[in-house]
């Protein structure tokens, strides 16, 4: 590897690693901004706020890389071209397919720094950020255990073991505790739906009370459970694809799979992570053509303009190639594939042109 493709590469990955720098500020900005308007809710103070801005940045990195390298790659192989350096190293012999290399070699470096924060990092981090926030709102104490949710009130223990997709709880257990630490009344409900602020709707109540002589039992229909356990802290039971690494995310599929459970928004997920590298390629490969194209001086904030035009522009057909894949049931691997796939053969059509 010669010296000028290393100064190539050294720039590309600085440039970008700045551009990446700016773009994690202006996000935690505006999280900072809509997290404010939490402040003081139960224990959620300045110290948690920041606390949750630093555990959810790994999962900004991992999905901001491939527009830093955008941005950063226009910014500095546009200044390249600008003071002639592009035009000194191809009047050295220096082929457009050896700049293209170039670039995509950044790209690797990049791409591995992608895979190693949003594989070993985001996910772990981002689950500590959800519990943190969830429970230091609610002033309950949590736990998460092969049985279910465990949270704390009072002088009771409440045990939530099913969690549905609407909303509903299931198979809910609350154990009271009298002054003596002894349990002396068990109630379990079937279920329980969330009505209004502190006020939940249970069925199928079956509860016991024990006393020293003896054990009386008794069975009620529904009935109103006032209790101050808020519907969000059970988020911290609900398994998002941000809290997964590609290997769970596959496990967690299969898992639904055999339990005949639908497994669209997962596998969406789960190919978005497989494409993510190939979109930094993608994002670098857009630098060529307007390196390339464009023989007259411009400008860094012109440049700076069309590449955050052209990352919101995938972005957006990204996001929206995902909703329709989900809403019409449509393959997701060739809805993830596809946006990607699109924006690399345009750039590959370019450049074959402007040679």
């Amino acid at each position: 590897m010669n010296i000028l493709t290393l100064y190539m590469i050294r720039e590309i990955v600085k440039g970008s690693l700045i551009a990446l720098l700016i773009l994690i500020t202006l996000f935690n900005l505006g999280t900072l901004n809509d997290e404010l308007k939490d402040l003081g809710k139960g224990d959620y103070g300045l110290h948690e706020i920041f606390w949750y801005l630093f555990l959810t940045t790994p999962r900004l990195i991992y999905e901001l890389i491939p527009y830093a390298a955008l941005l950063g790659s226009l910014f500095i192989v546009g200044n390249m071209a600008n003071d002639r350096e592009i035009v000194a190293m191809r009047s050295a012999g220096l082929s457009l397919f050896w700049l293209i290399r170039t670039i995509i070699l950044a790209g690797l470096i990049l791409v591995g720094f992608s895979i190693a924060v949003g594989e070993f990092l985001a996910p772990s981090a981002e689950r500590a950020a959800q519990v943190l926030k969830t429970t230091t709102q609610n002033n309950n104490v949590v736990m998460s255990s092969q049985y279910g949710m465990w949270f704390r009130e009072d002088n009771q223990f409440i045990n939530v073991r099913k969690i549905y997709d609407d909303g509903v709880l299931g198979d809910i257990y609350v154990y009271s505790v009298n002054d003596q630490n002894r349990v002396d009344n068990i109630k379990h409900f079937g279920s329980a739906r969330f009505e209004n602020k502190s006020q939940w709707q249970v069925t199928d109540i079956f509860q016991s009370h024990i006393a020293r002589e003896r054990i009386t039992a008794d069975r009620s229909g529904s009935q109103v459970w006032n209790t101050s356990i808020d519907p969000d802290l059970m988020n911290i039971a609900v398994v998002k694809s941000d809290n997964l690494s590609l290997y769970d995310l596959l496990m967690y599929i299969n898992f639904l799979r055999d339990n005949n459970q639908k497994t669209q928004t997962f596998a969406l997920a789960f190919w978005g992570r497989i494409i993510n590298p190939f979109v930094t390629f993608v994002m670098l490969m857009i630098t060529a053509p307007f390196v390339i194209g464009i023989r007259e001086r411009v400008g860094n904030s012109s440049r700076l303009v069309i590449g955050a035009l052209v990352g919101l522009a995938f972005n957006s057909f990204d996001r929206i190639a995902g909703y329709m894949g989900l809403v019409y049931g449509l393959n997701p691997m060739l809805m993830a594939v596809l946006p990607s796939l699109l924006v690399f053969s345009i750039a590959i059509m370019i450049i074959r042109k402007l040679r």
